[in-house]
């Protein structure tokens, strides 16, 4: 699942695609109904891959959580709408992330969460593989080995000058 550009928007519904950097802002699309948007720097703007929700223990990725919603759905969308009362969503949540912190996660939050699913896998984003790192690895080893086989150079001295020099 790849939400590097995908945007939640203050006070827009729905999910955007960052499509292109301006002086401005940004142009995004939205992923509801594909019209174009202008977004300037100072509306409140969430990567989807930067948004984390609490658990007792820490905090869980939104991409992680909708991997296990994928996996519980079989890549489908939920079987819960985000317009159900708050009982059988926190119920379905529960069964999705067992350990969510109740205290922080609101209502809302899981609605919001459901919404952003179901858009995602319209739109065919959602999936419940685990992405890919080994390539992602071996390119760290290799920089890792490369860092602990080069010698570290002193710095040369600062050429000290004289009253006579200037």
């Amino acid at each position: 699942m790849n939400v590097d550009k995908i945007l939640a928007i203050a006070g827009k519904p729905g999910l955007f695609e960052l499509k292109l950097q301006t002086r401005s802002g940004f142009l995004a699309e939205s992923l509801l109904d594909g019209k174009k948007i202008t977004v300037g720097m100072r509306s409140n703007v969430s990567l989807l891959s930067e948004i984390s929700m609490y658990t007792y223990s820490e905090e869980k990725p939104l991409v992680e959580i909708m991997r296990a919603i994928a996996v519980k759905e079989n890549e489908g969308p939920t079987s819960v709408s985000h317009k159900d009362d708050n009982v059988q969503l926190m119920a379905y949540f529960k069964e999705v992330l067992p350990d969510y912190d109740e205290d922080r996660v609101y209502a809302s939050d899981i609605k919001k969460l459901i919404n952003w699913y179901n858009i995602l896998q319209a739109k065919g984003l959602v999936s419940k593989e685990e992405p890919k790192i080994d390539n992602a690895e071996a390119i760290k080893d290799t920089v890792v080995e490369e860092v602990a086989q080069a010698e570290v150079k002193p710095k040369k001295a600062a050429k000290k000058t004289t009253k006579k020099e200037e």
